[in-house]
């Protein structure tokens, strides 16, 4: 992640307010909610994680709220694949590509060059932080009109209600090899609140695919999806090959 802009609070509220389309009105908690705990001191406090901590529930209940409205015939296991679809750490982190938002946190220069699924993690962070801000600061509806505006076009997507990966892996396990898809946390990194796994999947005498994420079930379904895809059955981004 390139260096971020030292920007004032002021001129964070200027930037913010056009990807957002709201005038904030506390800009020092704004400030506070894109300062990931890389750059604070000591005894800082953990503004960042508790935003976070908010903007995943706001996220989640303005989402599935339009989901029901969206899809009135959809059944609930629909529903749930689409809302998973929409709130992944995938999802959040290319919506904050496209708001330009990795160049305004402010995170310390370790942070700053990460990569692979640990950067996704901390763009998808920022983004739930950045929802809590809109949702202190507006209310619910302020949140809700950027979260429609950026999450709607996705819901209506091609791949938006693309199957469970490990429900997907284990039919296709039995179809292709007569086996029963078998998983392995082959590690476990990062801190208590925020931690990472690593999972395996092996499927007969097919060659393991590995995925990561921020709970186990995560880095399962991410696992079964790169085998998923490895073996053609499912495109890179879209439902079924």
């Amino acid at each position: 992640m390139a260096a971020p802009k030292r920007l004032t609070p002021d001129a964070l509220a200027v930037a913010l307010a056009e990807r957002t389309g709201h005038a904030f009105a506390d800009r020092q908690r704004l400030q506070r909610a894109l300062t990931h705990a890389s750059a604070r001191g000591v005894n800082s406090g953990t503004d960042y994680e508790r935003f976070e901590f908010l903007g995943d529930r706001v996220l989640g209940l303005v989402v599935a709220d339009m989901l029901l409205a969206a899809f009135p015939d959809a059944a609930e296991g629909e529903l749930s694949l689409r809302l998973n679809a929409l709130v992944n750490a995938e999802a959040l982190s290319q919506i904050a590509e496209d708001i330009g938002l990795p160049n305004l946190i402010r995170a310390g220069s370790d942070v700053r060059g990460l990569e692979g699924r640990k950067r996704v993690n901390l763009r998808a962070d920022a983004l739930e932080s950045l929802i809590a801000v809109l949702y202190l600061d507006g209310g619910l509806e302020a949140a809700r009109a950027f979260i429609h505006k950026y999450w709607q076009p996705r819901s209506q997507a091609s791949g938006a209600a693309r199957r469970d990966a490990k429900t997907e892996l284990q039919e296709w396990a039995h179809q292709a090899a007569s086996a029963v898809p078998t998983y392995q946390i082959d590690g476990r990194e990062g801190p208590d609140h925020d931690p990472l796994f690593t999972v395996s999947v092996k499927v007969g005498a097919f060659r393991p695919a590995t995925g990561s994420g921020r709970s186990k079930r995560e880095a399962e379904q991410a696992a079964a999806a790169a085998l998923l895809v490895r073996e053609g059955v499912w495109v890179h981004e879209g439902g079924a090959a």
